[in-house]
C-alpha cells in the first residue's frame, strides 16, 4: 500500500452501509442464540442456582403449561386492554398538544416546560396519588400507563414538529394556504412517518410500564401471575411472564414497523 493513502474498510464493516436481509436476520437470530447458550451455561455449570435461574428447557416447558390454559389467555388479554388503552389515551391528547406546542411559540411556552418538568417525575411515584384519584379499579391501571407515555410524547411530537421544513410551509402560503390549511396539509402530513416511529417508541415504554400498573391491588394480568409467582419463589414462572411480555412488545412493534412502511414507502 502506498504511503499516505488509508486502508479502506471491510465491505461489511463500513458505516451505514446496507447489509443482504438473510445476513441481518442471521445475525439478530445470533444474538439470541448467544444469549441462550450463555443461559444454559450458567444454569447447567452450577454457577448459578437453578432455583434462581432455572434452566431454558425448564423455562420452555413451563411457557406451553402456562400458554395451554384459558386462564392464562385471560391474563394476557387484560394486559393488553390495559396497555392499549393507556397508550391510546396518551396519544389522543398528546399528539394534538405536541403539534400546537411545536407550531406556535406561546404554545411552546405554555406547554413544554411544564412538560419538561413533570417528564423527570417517576411514574410510579403517581401510584399513591391514582389510588386517590381513580381507585384500585382498571382506571388506574390504565392512568399510570398513560402517565408513563403520555409527557414524553408531547414532548417528542413537538419536536418532529420544528423539524418541518420551513420552505414547505412557505410554498403553502404562497400558494394561498391559510394557516390551518397550512397545519393540516403540511405540517401534519410532514410528519406522520417520523411520528409512527415515535409512536413505536412510545408504546415500547408503555409495555415497560405494564408490570409497575399491575403491582397494586390486582387479581389478575401478567405483571399479577409474576409477583405471584415470586411469592412462591416460581421463577420458572417469572420468566414466562417476561417472555410473554417481550413476545407482545415486539409483536406490536413488528405490525407497527410493518404499518410505518405501507403507509409511507417513500420514507
Amino acid at each position: 500500500m502506498e504511503p499516505g493513502v488509508k486502508k479502506r474498510a471491510p465491505q461489511r464493516l463500513q458505516i451505514y452501509k446496507a447489509i443482504h436481509p438473510q445476513a441481518f436476520l442471521l445475525t439478530a437470530i445470533s444474538s439470541f442464540v448467544l444469549l441462550i447458550g450463555v443461559w444454559l451455561l450458567l444454569s447447567t455449570s452450577g454457577v448459578v442456582n437453578p432455583i434462581f435461574l432455572p434452566p431454558p428447557q425448564a423455562v420452555l416447558t413451563e411457557l406451553f403449561v402456562q400458554l395451554g390454559s384459558s386462564e392464562y389467555w385471560g391474563h394476557i388479554g387484560i394486559s393488553v386492554f390495559r396497555v392499549f388503552s393507556g397508550f391510546a389515551l396518551a396519544c389522543a391528547i398528546g399528539i394534538p398538544l405536541g403539534i400546537l406546542a411545536g407550531t406556535f411559540k406561546y404554545s411552546e411556552a405554555f406547554i413544554e416546560p411544564l412538560m419538561e418538568f413533570i417528564r423527570y417525575m417517576p411514574a410510579v411515584a403517581f401510584i399513591p396519588l391514582i389510588m386517590v384519584w381513580a381507585g384500585i379499579g382498571e382506571s388506574s391501571k390504565i392512568l399510570l400507563i398513560f402517565i408513563g407515555c403520555f409527557f414524553q410524547l408531547v414532548l417528542m411530537v413537538a419536536d418532529l414538529t420544528r423539524r418541518v421544513p420551513h420552505d414547505l410551509l412557505h410554498a403553502s402560503f404562497t400558494l394561498g394556504a391559510s394557516r390551518w390549511q397550512a397545519i393540516d396539509s403540511v405540517l401534519i402530513k410532514a410528519i406522520r412517518p417520523q411520528l409512527m416511529h415515535t409512536l413505536r417508541l412510545i408504546l415500547g415504554w408503555a409495555w415497560t410500564y405494564l408490570v409497575v400498573a399491575e403491582l397494586v391491588a390486582v387479581n389478575s394480568g401478567l405483571g399479577y401471575t409474576i409477583m405471584k409467582a415470586q411469592r412462591f419463589l416460581n421463577t420458572e414462572q417469572i420468566f414466562v411472564g417476561l417472555i410473554v411480555i417481550g413476545l407482545l412488545g415486539l409483536i406490536t412493534d413488528r405490525i407497527m414497523a410493518y404499518l410505518n412502511k405501507r403507509m409511507f414507502p417513500w420514507a
